[in-house]
């Protein structure tokens, strides 16, 4: 059967889409990667590094966001489309946040710094790694049309679970052992809070995955943490 041109730049554009969705998860991935070094480290320079690259994150998300309603307007897309577009608006939602999210880790760093206080008292880089492995998995997984991967994402998302009770846990110890450190402390656990919910993100994201593949939304985690975050919103903090 022949490919009308119409058809043709359709699955241009979204070919286009998909390259840069994962350059945008890239782009994430790096910030919230200079943003735990530079809280493990209390690094200002790399805090601030972690920071300038979030204006290029809301950009490409706007941009993909207004290419995705232009071929919903223009190019009427089937069921399976139209699953693809959807899903694609949803993950770079998803993304920025990570983004905001790694701009408040590298923020939070200089908190501490500012405090005199440390953070490698705990292990925030091993619940950290679980995180940047879950959106590993998640380019994967959209990249390939792979739901096999799901599996293996929620049992990294229950290791972070697992290791935010654990790590928060020392924190509070800390806290007690250290009153005098309380403030920076607290820092820290919000900071700890923050990388939960960049591996929450990497859950959403693979959900929808899930729904352009299958046609179906299944939640990837059936029991939530109890004891995690709930609510997504940060405190603004300007230094």
């Amino acid at each position: 059967m022949d490919v009308t041109p119409a058809r043709r730049t359709f699955a241009q554009e979204k070919e286009a889409l998909e390259h840069d969705v994962i350059e945008m998860i890239a782009r994430a991935e790096a910030m919230f990667d200079k943003a735990v070094v530079a809280l493990k480290t209390l690094d200002r320079k790399l805090a601030h590094e972690a920071m300038s690259l979030d204006d290029a994150i809301d950009r490409q998300d706007l941009e993909i966001e207004e290419r995705c309603l232009r071929l919903l307007a223009l190019q009427q897309p089937m069921a399976g489309d139209l699953r693809e577009i959807g899903t694609v608006i949803k993950m770079i939602t998803d993304i920025e946040r990570i983004g905001d999210l790694s701009v408040d880790i590298a923020k939070i760093a200089l908190k501490i710094e500012k405090e005199l206080g440390h953070a490698d008292y705990v292990d925030i880089p091993k619940m950290a790694a679980f995180a940047r492995s879950m959106l590993n998995e998640v380019v994967q997984a959209f990249a390939r049309r792979d739901t096999s991967r799901f599996a293996f994402i929620a049992e990294l998302e229950d290791q972070v679970d697992n290791l935010y009770r654990d790590l928060r846990d020392q924190i509070h110890n800390y806290m007690r052992s250290k009153p005098e450190e309380v403030v920076a402390a607290s820092w820290l656990l919000l900071a700890l809070h923050h990388i939960e919910r960049v591996a929450d993100h990497a859950v959403n994201m693979t959900e929808r995955i899930g729904f352009m593949v299958t046609g179906e939304l299944k939640q990837l985690v059936l029991d939530p943490d109890e004891n995690g975050s709930g609510s997504d919103e940060s405190e603004p903090t300007d230094v």
